[in-house]
């Protein structure tokens, strides 16, 4: 980054100095000419802890400040985003305030919600996971204060001077000796965006960031960051970053950030456990801030970092590495599980519903994280405690509150799985070490990802088998990192985008007036298959509704619309063949009015039916996907638990409901401010529409962004039937359902299913159920005869088969090929022969295979398994099975005489 950027007048005007840090050699402004470090830790130790740097707050009183700083200076105040970052497709989580803004208006395509701004956004980041609760700084979620100005060529709000006099201004009413204060310069770049960036120091700690965004990424730019090149772009971007949770620590001087921030969590949390805190005992405080000291000079980013910090620690305070250990290990392990409640209370207070993908990963793999913290502490608290607990001092977001009971019983569903995981896991990595000689990182992360089997289970059971595992300190940081970013799948260009790019876009008829069918227009252009006209009612397909089908006429002929879709902003169909159409020639166009009708209903159908599941099972829910027919719909939600048959019918009951009211939908364009600010973000329930305008569909009081066909009212939707609810992923929910004629349809179908058993079974269909349960009680009743049955058939058989056994050395076997028998006879056969101290080898040649069952009396030397093994063999087949029973089998039936005398012969040496 050029020099010329950090030449500010500010810094002129007030004495500043640029000097560079003899230690790290980066750049930095100061007040002190006599300054020769940057301010920034390890260039500088922490020398506030003890010192507060600024007047005592708390987060509360910390945040007003700051907004009301910038709120007297012409900013506006705008409420908090999700943290979980509903309107990107590039991430799932919140991670800075300017992720708010992007890629919408940080582009220039979408005005800011207010310019200048500010906000308080409270932030998740996992890449530092491992690092919580050890380093006395770092946090899972913290809150960025920050200002924004968005400066174009249309308008300049402020830059750069403007930016530095406000950070120096407000640190003076916290208290802040001036003086003290530098500005590191460092190039920012992230999300495709870079700029000139001035870090804030003060005793030691970074405070904020004050980046000036004006570059963005591209192939061809001249200046180069972090080995990817960037240019000038239009808008000037003012983005500021203000650690709240580190400017309460400033002014708190504890001896860790955890003390500052929920003091009256981790002192209840340390009660419960039994443990002395920190901050009612001098030796354990004077611990914990020197640790807190030392760890501002190493980077915690590994286990080796880890080990240098506690050795640091250690000889500094004259005590044993292990010693060290057993001291911090239980005051962390609190400040880690207070961290994580905090951060699992935004994430599931904001609607991530815990799963396998996306979000709902991350937030199972802080649960389970978490759970798995508790179980080292002694405490009755479980983790929606302290979750509640937390709720009782986050004041400034009372909505928090309102998500408890659905939390407690997500979690309640969580702790049960994570249990389950447990269980099951301790098997699963038993076979994976039986059949490896080690382990490495990329299997353990497998194992997590597979089947969420804790690191240190995997360590756990690799050591009973004198198998040794390097698991990292970094490793929940590791995976969350991995997980964090959607998968950007590749994009190509379309080669027809240059064919199109001088086309108007085409006049969408079927939202001009959705019951047009028929139309007439111009032909743009031809080419291959496809046909460009200037209007169309054809719709192309997009948001889960299949294109349109019908035909183009010409004077001639008559060609088949088969698929359309949209480019650019031009559609384009795709005729069945090639035929003569003239540009510019006047052609009609005829839509498949009952096919279209079919998938306008079902559309209209999917946002009733997400708005009636929103009221069933909560605000939590979200459309994951959606896909519309002619017979059916589907719609797949986040749930974190499986719709029961009366949730079923609540929906369907609902959904009916607010079809007969028939509410007028409405839709309109709006610009995108507008509608999120009216809206919220469930209007990206269907995907994130681009560009600054958004077609709003309202049915009531639900409203979606949304481009599809839709009924004019609720009441033309006619009837909504669901077919059936099944889990289709963890944390996803599939709903199938008809709508109009195609639910009359089905309900006819099941209709018809109902009469035709009722005829066959001669009883009327209201008698079904009583009847049906008659039969079942029969049946389960025939079934014990059977069974008696057969056992006493099997003891028959038994008599004479022991008679006719072969004498093989010193054992008695009997061998014999049964025909139409099948395998459950032949066990209860072998069982009853190796009960009285024979053995056996049987097969059963039933439906043109052969089964096998070998038997041998227990504790004998001779295993049942092996001979079942070699047995099969002979029939094509495989088998094995425990030492007192072997099965198998095998297709080749023609060889069973062989296969026996195999049997036989495998017991001569013995």
């Amino acid at each position: 980054m050029l020099e010329e950027e950090y030449q500010l007048d500010y810094f002129h005007r007030n004495d500043f100095h640029r000097a560079r840090c003899v230690k790290c050699g980066g750049y930095f402004w100061s007040r002190d000419p006599e300054r020769i470090t940057c301010g920034d830790a390890p260039c500088d130790p922490y020398s506030f802890i003890g010192s507060p740097i600024f007047k005592k707050k708390n987060l509360d009183e910390m945040r007003e400040a700051f907004l009301g700083f910038f709120e007297a200076r012409g900013h506006k105040r705008i409420g908090r985003y999700p943290v979980v970052a509903r309107w990107r497709d590039d991430v799932f989580l919140t991670n800075a305030s300017i992720y708010d803004f992007q890629p919408f208006v940080t582009s220039g395509k979408v005005p800011p919600p207010a310019n200048p701004l500010t906000i308080s956004q409270p932030c998740i980041r996992l890449d530092d996971l491992d690092s919580v609760g050890r380093s006395g700084r770092h946090l899972s979620t913290f809150e960025m204060m920050a200002h924004h100005a968005f400066n174009s060529k249309e308008e300049k709000i402020y830059w750069k001077e403007e930016t530095v006099e406000y950070c120096d201004e407000f640190l003076r009413t916290l208290g802040a000796e001036i003086d003290a204060v530098t500005y590191k310069e460092e190039p920012w770049a992230g999300g495709g965006n870079a700029g000139p960036c001035l870090e804030v120091l003060i005793g030691g700690l970074e405070l904020a960031t004050l980046v000036f965004m004006d570059m963005e990424q591209s192939a061809d730019g001249k200046i180069l960051i972090n080995g990817d090149r960037y240019r000038k772009m239009d808008m000037q971007i003012v983005d500021t970053g203000y650690g709240l949770e580190r400017f309460v620590w400033l002014s708190n001087g504890s001896s860790t950030i955890y003390d500052a921030i929920f003091p009256e969590v981790v002192d209840k949390l340390m009660k419960s456990a039994g443990i002395t805190n920190p901050a009612d005992d001098p030796t354990l405080n004077e611990i914990f801030s020197s640790n807190a000291r030392l760890s501002g000079l190493i980077d915690i980013k590994d286990n080796s970092n880890l080990l240098e910090l506690r050795s640091r620690l250690a000889s500094e305070i004259g005590v044993e590495v292990d010693e060290l250990n057993r001291i911090m290990t239980p005051v962390e392990t609190v400040y880690r599980i207070a961290d994580h409640a905090r951060c699992l209370l935004f994430m599931l207070a904001d609607e991530i519903v815990p799963s396998n993908v996306k979000a709902g990963y991350l937030a199972r793999l802080v649960i389970r994280r978490t759970l798995r913290l508790l179980e080292s502490l002694d405490t009755e608290l479980d983790l929606f405690d302290i979750i509640k607990l937390h709720t009782e001092y986050i004041t400034a977001y009372p909505e928090l509150k309102n998500s408890l009971n659905r939390i407690s019983e997500i979690l309640e569903i969580e702790t049960a799985k994570y249990r389950e995981t447990l269980a099951s896991g301790m098997r699963i990595v038993e076979r994976m070490v039986k059949k490896k000689q080690s382990l490495p990182l990329e299997d353990v992360i497998q194992l997590y990802d597979t089947y969420g089997i804790p690191p240190e289970v995997a360590k756990e059971v690799a050591s009973r088998q004198n198998l040794k595992i390097e698991v990292p300190d970094n490793f929940y940081s590791l995976v969350a990192k991995r997980h964090s970013k959607q998968e950007r799948v590749e994009e190509t260009i379309d080669p027809r985008l240059e064919r199109v790019k001088n086309l108007p876009d085409t006049i969408k008829l079927y939202y001009e007036d959705p019951l047009t069918f028929e139309f007439e227009a111009v032909v743009l252009d031809t080419f291959d298959d496809c046909i460009v006209l200037d209007r169309t009612a054809f719709y192309p397909e997009g948001g889960g509704q299949p294109a349109d089908t019908g035909t183009i006429s010409t004077q001639e002929n008559i060609f088949n619309v088969i698929d359309v879709e949209i480019l650019d902003g031009v559609i384009i169909h795709h005729l069945e063949s090639d035929g003569k159409i003239s540009r510019g020639e006047i052609v009609q166009g005829r839509v498949n009015q009952k096919r279209r009708m079919a998938h306008t209903r079902h559309h209209t159908a999917t946002h009733i039916v997400l708005n009636a599941a929103k009221k069933v099972l909560g605000d939590h829910v979200w459309q994951s996907g959606a896909q519309k027919s002619m017979d059916r719909a589907r719609l797949d939600i986040s749930h974190f638990k499986r719709i029961s048959m009366d949730e079923r019918r609540r929906i369907e009951l609902l959904a009916n409901e607010i079809v007969m009211s028939d509410i007028k939908i409405d839709i309109n364009w709006f610009n995108r401010n507008a509608a999120e600010k009216r809206f919220g973000f469930t209007l990206y329930q269907g995907g994130i529409p681009p560009g600054d305008k958004i077609r709003v569909v309202r049915t009531g009081d639900d409203a979606q962004g949304c481009g599809g066909t839709h009924c004019t009212s609720t009441g033309r939707v006619g009837a909504i039937k669901i077919l059936k609810c099944e889990r289709i992923q963890d944390g996803i929910e599939r709903i199938e359902f008809a709508a109009g004629d195609a639910a009359i349809r089905s309900m006819q179908a099941e209709e018809e299913l109902l009469f035709n058993t009722a005829e066959i079974l001669r009883v009327p269909p209201d008698q079904l159920p009583k009847t049906a349960t008659r039969f079942f009680e029969e049946w389960k009743e025939l079934s014990k005869e059977n069974e008696r049955l057969k056992e006493a058939l099997a003891e028959a058989k038994v008599g004479q088969l022991i008679s006719d056994a072969k004498e093989i050395g010193d054992h008695a076997v009997v061998a014999e090929i049964f025909y139409g028998v099948d395998r459950e006879e032949l066990v209860k056969i072998g069982r009853l022969i190796s009960g009285k101290g024979l053995y056996s080898i049987l097969i059963g040649i039933l439906d043109g295979e052969a089964s096998v069952v070998t038997s041998a009396p227990a504790n004998s030397a001779i295993k049942a398994g092996d001979i079942a093994r070699e047995v099969s063999k002979v029939l094509g087949g495989g088998g094995g099975g425990r030492p007192e029973l072997g099965q198998g089998g095998g297709k080749r039936i023609e060889k069973a005489e062989e296969a026996l005398n195999q049997g036989l012969r495998s017991f001569e040496s013995y």
